[in-house]
């Protein structure tokens, strides 16, 4: 919500400057985004009247004026707008004046005649985008004045972040009785007097769907000028709260919503066709909207409508059909109370999004009606002239919402905020909120006012209480609570162990949205149908994610788009995949490498990572499991490279994925480089097994290598395990420390170099009983794998 200071302090001005009033909103739970100017940075421009305007003897475009700047003196100026004319009042950048850009202003001469200055448009002051005349100011405002003090440029603009159930801040006004509240200075609200009834002409309005809109006012005002203009002050206004000038009858109900608080709409009543009913969409009925949109309603959307037709959207946006136009003479202004519940969806519904829907959506007080019309009645007749004729109120009196009393104990404050504060203060600040107060001997009976819909329980009031108080003026204490010691089973891994050990290999954890774009789902997990989101907040962000990679992928490369070349991420979260008809929800870690190895350095040559260097780093978290049975299976994956793409297997089980990004969607996604990915289910992978411990052997152990050939599909790893499972107990380890493929060994076949350490526990080793190990194993190794020892 955009809020010009300068108007709230018209109503409430407390003894603070701009930085103190926004940390003090921002304390009391209003939060302020920030503070910007109204108007650009300019000097040196005042009011002038333009006394005379003549043609310009040597451009056809341009007129030399005789322009009153309240210097005693008449200055010439020559213009190009085409608004310029004698009478008019407009400002005017004097010698010496600077204008936004900065641009300064000096003497200068226009095709041959001298100019003293330059009277200027809204756009060149820097405070609309209006370029197409001069800002035209009153006809009486004061000639010489400087332009910054006259229109109040020298005001800031608040942007509030209001939370949704707030809505009672929705206004200059709800945000007024905030500061005063804080301030504890005295607030009356805006008057608002009734309209001088100057016409008996009325409309008669029939509720037909009371439950959705129990109160409704409606007002006939004829004989409204055309041809008025809104004033400069009220265009401002609206100005710096974010909203265009459109004719009076439409700024005068902008202005009273953004006062007030209370959305309010004008028909043009030559359009209407009978009396007023309140009540809900026909099936297949059309309504053409204002935005030109034209939908269709349904029985559980709710409508204004005429004898013959619907003409608006309640509480969201009026129809084409009945607008006020520039013709317009007379109106019928609306004024109403919906309940939040039926508006809350419909103008999502819809695709729109309008200020009447956001107010009503969070509750508008049921009691502000009255005001409102009245406001809003008087401000048109200043305006743009006319009669009023007497309101015309339908109402159901026991359908508007009730604020119920609530019970407030005073140990309960204590337990809540920790802090024991006098039952004088505890009233006074009751009070000073617009609760009713009745004390008694535990604390209080407090009923809100209507326009707190916030508050319907105990906890609500003492919130109210340690915000008014000031949060920051809680002591801090810790609590007295007594705690145990919950059992931590040493068979479950923390997650926070795996990040630590990703973090000490040069990793950087990120968090990105769990909705992801279809495309890009769609090319990782092509099998998977994704879950679609009905409201998604946008294209990019359609459907749940059945992977994290494609949030590592968008993250790696507006990582490359800021030069960043080298990458390592990894994240943990949900991922969302739908079997047969229930959405499992799987708790998951992956990461992203691309880049080099190491950073940049004198001490080691640089080189690209590969999948042997991203294959360690899984290694190392694997090994934190301590578990034996991990193995690294070759495997197809859609997202990954046919030639290096591996299934992690725990147990018998596959818990993960692990290969090079597949080189289409490389080019695709627009990397140049190598992109490695791995994902693990965090499930299997905080299963840890116990260590266990064994006797060291007083035994030398004994060492044989192998060199072996076989087919160059055979993966080392059951190599390695075949080895161990025929070598027994003697076998303690194998490595395999050398991979051949060349001259020397068979086309489509390698070479690999096993080394075999035996030790016993209970015996010296004898080369007989190694021989015979070792033979075993050989035999093994043929057998089951081809393998030949290599000559």
């Amino acid at each position: 919500m955009r809020l010009s200071e300068a108007w709230l302090r018209q109503y409430v001005n407390p003894a603070v400057d701009t930085a103190g009033l926004v940390h003090q909103l921002t304390m009391a739970g209003l939060e302020v985004d920030g503070a910007e100017p109204a108007a650009a940075d300019f000097s040196g421009v005042v009011v002038a009247r333009i006394v005379e305007a003549a043609p310009h003897p040597e451009a056809d475009r341009l007129q030399i004026c005789r322009v009153e700047a309240g210097r005693g003196e008449l200055l010439q100026i020559v213009c190009g707008a085409a608004n310029a004319r004698a009478g008019l009042v407009a400002p005017l950048a004097t010698e010496g004046a600077v204008l936004p850009g900065p641009t300064a202003i000096k003497r200068s001469r226009l095709r041959g005649v001298e100019s003293f200055g330059m009277l200027c448009s809204a756009k060149e002051l820097g405070i609309d985008e209006n370029a197409s005349g001069l800002l035209e100011l009153p006809p009486d405002a004061p000639v010489g004045a400087d332009i910054r003090d006259y229109l109040q440029l020298d005001d800031r603009i608040l942007e509030i972040d209001l939370t949704p159930n707030r809505a009672d801040c929705l206004s200059v006004e709800g945000i007024a009785r905030e500061v005063a509240l804080i301030n504890r200075l005295p607030f009356q609200g805006v008057e608002a007097g009734a309209a001088a009834v100057g016409s008996d002409r009325r409309l008669a309005v029939h509720l037909d769907a009371p439950e959705a809109c129990p109160r409704y006012l409606g007002r006939v005002i004829a004989g409204i000028d055309a041809k008025a203009e809104t004033p400069l002050w009220l265009k401002e206004r609206l100005r710096r709260s974010g909203l265009r000038s459109l004719g009076p009858a439409v700024d005068v109900t902008n202005y009273v919503l953004l006062e007030l608080g209370q959305p309010l709409h004008a028909f043009d009543l030559a359009k209407l066709s009978g009396e007023i009913h309140v009540r809900c969409g026909h099936e297949g009925e059309s309504l053409k909207l204002l935005n030109g949109e034209e939908i269709t309603l349904s029985p559980d959307v709710l409508v204004i409508a005429d004898a013959e037709k619907a003409l608006a959207l309640a509480g969201i946006m009026g129809g084409e059909y009945s607008a006020v136009s520039e013709g317009t003479t007379d109106i019928f202004l609306e004024c109403a109370f919906f309940s939040p519940a039926l508006i809350m969806g419909k103008a999502r519904r819809f695709g729109l999004a309008t200020d009447s829907s956001h107010r009503f959506e969070r509750g508008v007080d049921p009691a502000l009606q009255t005001r409102a019309i009245e406001r809003a009645t008087a401000l048109l007749l200043e305006i743009a002239g006319g009669r009023a004729g007497p309101i015309t109120e339908s109402v159901h009196s026991d359908l508007l919402p009730v604020r119920p009393p609530i019970r407030l104990r005073e140990k309960r404050i204590e337990q809540l905020l920790g802090l024991a504060l006098a039952r004088d203060e505890i009233a006074d600040i009751l009070n000073r909120l617009g609760m009713n107060v009745a004390p008694d001997d535990q604390g209080w009976t407090v009923t809100p006012p209507s326009f707190r819909f916030d508050i319907a329980l105990e906890a609500d009031l003492i919130e109210e209480i340690g915000r008014v108080y000031g949060y920051d003026n809680i002591p801090r204490r810790r609590p007295a609570v007594a705690s145990a010691m919950q059992p931590a089973s040493e068979t479950v891994l923390g997650l926070d162990r795996v990040k630590d050990m990703l973090a000490d290999r040069g990793y950087q954890e990120v968090i990105t949205y769990s909705f992801v774009s279809s495309e890009l789902q769609r090319r990782i997990d092509p099998q998977l149908e994704p879950e679609t989101l009905l409201n998604p907040i946008s294209a990019e962000l359609a459907v749940m994610r059945t992977s994290l990679w494609t949030g590592l992928l968008d993250t790696a490369q507006k990582n490359l788009s800021r030069q960043q070349e080298r990458v390592r991420i990894f994240e943990t979260g949900l991922k969302f995949v739908r079997r047969g008809g229930t959405l499992e929800q799987r708790n998951t870690l992956a990461g992203l490498v691309l880049g080099a190895v190491l950073d940049e350095q004198w001490g080691e040559k640089g080189r690209r990572a590969d999948f042997f260097d991203v294959k360690g780093d899984v290694e190392a978290i694997l090994g934190l499991t301590g578990r034996a049975s991990v193995r690294f299976r070759s495997a197809a994956h859609h997202a990954l490279h046919p030639g290096q793409t591996a299934e992690i297997v725990i147990g018998h089980v596959g818990a993960g994925w692990l290969g090079m990004l597949h080189p289409q969607f490389e080019r695709e996604l627009g990397f140049e480089q190598p992109v490695f990915l791995f994902e693990l289910d965090v499930g299997a992978l905080l299963q840890r097994d116990l260590p266990r411990f064994a006797p060291l052997s007083r035994f030398p152990h004994v060492r044989r290598d192998l060199a072996l050939v076989v087919e160059r599909a055979v993966p080392a790893a059951d190599l390695l395990e075949a080895v161990a499972a025929s070598g027994g107990t003697l076998v303690r380890d194998t490595v395999l420390f050398d991979v051949y493929q060349g001259a020397g060994v068979e086309a489509g076949k390698k070479s690999l170099a096993l080394g075999v350490i035996l030790q016993d526990a209970e015996d010296t080793l004898t080369d007989d009983r190694v021989d015979a190990v070792m033979a075993r194993i050989v035999e093994r190794l043929a057998t089951d794998f081809g393998a030949k020892l290599r000559e």
